[in-house]
């Protein structure tokens, strides 16, 4: 696919543009766990409602007022530690339990500090703190207190280039260690982070948020489901999958309702040996297209090859 671009050989296609109507929203006023409702909407409809613009979140606002309501939404919780390690140990947390952390606010922390007192927070990533690094074996390792300011990426990096990596803190012995180092009435990175893993049930990609500024409480949970709150403009939060509340359900047209377009594409190649035809060059092409309408906001677009009568897809222009 890099390759496709720029010089002298011509080819021309088509393929088509399947443009589907806008999804209709459902709201469903019994109270049930996030797994019974997304059963029951793809049972009764197509899924739990999925949201990517804001267009789509004013026309779920009109199907009810009610507070709270499950829609499609999930997210993965994986903890891992910066330097990969996973061995006896991994698994060691010292959440502020008093505030109730992880608190996940506004759904974008995804990274940890420690305080003077010993206790973890997760915070937002772009935050500068003092950071910790570590250095010396597995077996006996030693932790460095770098006291400058940096994201957490930055002191990331920062450790990776001088030391080891951001320190893993596996016990209370060396939770104690790394606790009698952090400048007073400060925080400090550790190598405690996660990835946002933001899905759809209908397996649409993330690329909208309406995040509500609210605790999103995670505590020991492997996986948060999502919830529209239709008094505050719709926005998003998160729940344990196991709470019972109404949910918003989705529908989508008919074969017979999709409009279509044909479009001609004219490509180039700068390696003259690629096969535009071979199965696998054709299906990574058209994964590329359709990843690029989705990043500029074009949803519920579906692309196809045409082929020609001779089977073929391309055919060098003459």
């Amino acid at each position: 696919m890099d390759k496709m671009l720029l010089r002298v050989l011509y080819f021309s296609e088509w393929f088509i543009l399947c443009t589907c109507l806008p999804r209709q929203y459902h709201y469903v006023g019994q109270p049930l766990n996030w797994t019974e409702a997304q059963t029951y909407c793809r049972k009764t409809y197509t899924d739990l409602a999925t949201v990517t613009n804001i267009e789509e979140v004013i026309q779920l606002l009109s199907t009810t007022n009610t507070s709270a309501a499950w829609i499609g939404l999930y997210s993965e919780i994986d903890w891992k530690w910066s330097d990969g390690f996973n061995g006896n140990g991994s698994e060691y947390r010292n959440w502020h339990t008093f505030s109730y952390q992880p608190d996940f606010v506004s759904a974008g922390q995804f990274c940890v500090c420690i305080g003077d007192g010993g206790e973890w927070w997760d915070d937002d990533c772009s935050i500068t703190y003092p950071f910790f690094c570590s250095r010396g074996t597995q077996m006996d390792p030693q932790f460095v207190l770098v006291n400058e300011r940096k994201t957490w990426s930055d002191a990331q990096r920062y450790c990776r280039e001088n030391f080891t990596d951001l320190v893993t803190i596996r016990n209370n012995t060396e939770n104690q260690r790394v606790q009698s180092l952090v400048p007073s009435g400060d925080w400090a990175w550790i190598g405690l982070y996660r990835d946002a893993n933001f899905y759809w049930s209908d397996r649409s990609s993330f690329s909208f948020s309406n995040w509500d500024r609210i605790t999103n409480v995670i505590g020991s949970m492997k996986v948060i489901c999502g919830v529209t709150n239709l008094y505050i403009l719709g926005r998003w939060r998160f729940l344990s999958c196991d709470t019972r509340i109404p949910f918003v359900c989705q529908s989508l047209p008919p074969v017979a309702a999709v409009k279509k377009q044909v479009v001609k594409l004219r490509l180039s190649l700068k390696d003259s040996s690629v096969d535009l035809n071979n199965q696998s060059v054709k299906a990574n092409l058209l994964k590329k297209l359709q990843e690029k309408l989705e990043a500029s906001g074009m949803t519920g677009v579906t692309l196809k090859w045409k082929e020609q009568p001779d089977g073929n897809v391309f055919h060098k222009e003459r």
